[in-house]
């Protein structure tokens, strides 16, 4: 058990970085967006390639960050029937739900999912639309995104068997942690802040 813990620290550790990471897309497709609608009213012109690359960056954000989603267990649960049950029975839920249903359903999506994206990267397909960028990026986010999804949860299961054997602390419990929107907020702020010193010095 102790491997399966160090390897559930280890995947933590990649999710949490990733999701530290990933959040950036964010902010990078909200430019890109505000971007392409001022020069399409200023100078009535645009690209396929800027609509494009607005949802290429918010599903590589949503596909990859889907790992870092569940390590904070902000995932959508059904807390009206797994309230009513005590904390060992929400716990074997969870046992339940990643071993049944999270694993077999990654695995499916990443056995279709790999040839996918392998015959889009081999072809070099190209989007149909004038002007369009290359597929296989995007595609490439569909395993990508259910490996570290998977892998989370399989991190998850071990620290739920963990619990009940009483190695280690409620995993389900809610610790006091910036979310990733406060984080990304600091990360703009400690930048703004570097800059304004670099600005002091050179002058």
């Amino acid at each position: 058990m102790n491997g399966l813990l160090r390897f559930s620290r280890g995947v933590d550790w990649v999710n949490a970085q990733v999701g530290k990471y990933i959040i950036w897309l964010i902010l990078a497709s909200t430019v890109v967006s505000g971007v392409n609608a001022v020069v399409r009213k200023l100078f009535n012109m645009s690209s396929n390639a800027f609509l494009e690359v607005q949802w290429y960056l918010f599903a590589a954000a949503f596909l990859v960050a889907a790992g870092y989603t569940l390590l904070h267990q902000e995932h959508v649960k059904i807390d009206v029937l797994s309230s009513r049950l005590s904390k060992r029975g929400q716990i074997w839920v969870d046992i339940i739900g990643f071993t049944f249903f999270l694993t077999p359903i990654c695995l499916a999506i990443l056995w279709y999912g790999i040839p996918f994206f392998l015959q889009g990267w081999r072809s070099g397909e190209m989007s149909n639309n004038a002007g369009g960028l290359v597929r296989w990026p995007v595609y490439a986010m569909i395993p990508l995104g259910f490996t570290l999804l998977m892998l989370q949860g399989w991190s998850e299961l071990i620290k739920r068997i963990a619990f009940l054997q009483g190695r280690i602390e409620d995993p389900t419990a809610k610790r006091a942690e910036k979310s990733a929107e406060e984080e990304l907020a600091e990360s703009i702020r400690r930048l703004a802040e570097a800059e304004a010193d670099a600005g002091k010095k050179a002058d």
